[in-house]
């Protein structure tokens, strides 16, 4: 099974893997939580790791009493954190190598819309690209290649995080068990992932729009 079908998997049967897994094991449900966090925000080639569904779903499995919320807020937060420095580091090591289509392993369309994306809104792409599939897995290896100050991107990483989790996380403890909600799980989290995508693609077209005016 390749990445792309094992991350389709995962998105269509979260709920199911994040039940057996607590049920089964305990509190290892916890550290695959965080494993997962940690991969999809700390290595770009985890980016398909869906994210956003696994928090909501999670909310809802710890509304059920499978989870205890404080601590899987706590271990996905810190995962989340722990991710994005990592992946800021290889950044930094990276440097501009990142750019020039060298490393296959990097999606130079994603990197370069993510570049764009943070040139434009500059550290508040690291808050605003953890509600934004993909380009949360983009946002910290741009800013360690672009040399952020550190303190500054820490700042930006771990209120990004705790506001990511906390809010989707909630949303899923509140909401995730009505059973309209639950019985229509799936579309509703492609909905909300496209909504989440919809910002950032109309940014993207109107730089684009803008550069093609000016080269006129």
């Amino acid at each position: 099974m390749d990445f792309f079908s094992l991350a389709l998997e995962l998105f269509r049967n979260a709920d199911h893997f994040i039940f057996y897994i607590a049920e089964n094991y305990g509190w290892w449900v916890y550290f695959v939580l965080f494993s997962i966090f940690f991969s999809e925000t700390g290595l770009v080639i985890a980016a398909f790791l869906p994210g956003d569904s696994l928090l909501f779903i999670s909310g809802a499995a710890a509304a059920a009493g499978a989870l205890e919320v404080s601590t899987l807020i706590l271990l996905i937060t810190l995962g989340a954190i722990l991710g994005n420095t990592l992946n800021y580091y290889i950044g930094s090591w990276l440097g501009n190598k990142i750019y020039d289509g060298s490393i296959s392993w990097i999606d130079q369309s994603a990197l370069q819309r993510t570049h764009d994306f943070y040139e434009k809104h500059g550290g508040k792409t690291i808050v605003l690209a953890r509600f934004i599939p993909i380009v949360r897995s983009f946002a910290p290896l741009v800013a360690g290649a672009a040399k952020m100050e550190m303190g500054k991107f820490q700042l930006y990483n771990c209120t990004g995080a705790f506001l990511w989790v906390t809010s989707i996380v909630g949303a899923g403890y509140l909401f995730g068990n009505i059973p309209f909600i639950k019985n229509n799980l799936s579309l509703i989290l492609i909905v909300g992932i496209l909504a989440a995508l919809v910002p950032f693609t109309f940014a993207v077209i109107v730089q684009f729009v803008r550069k093609k005016i000016l080269q006129k």
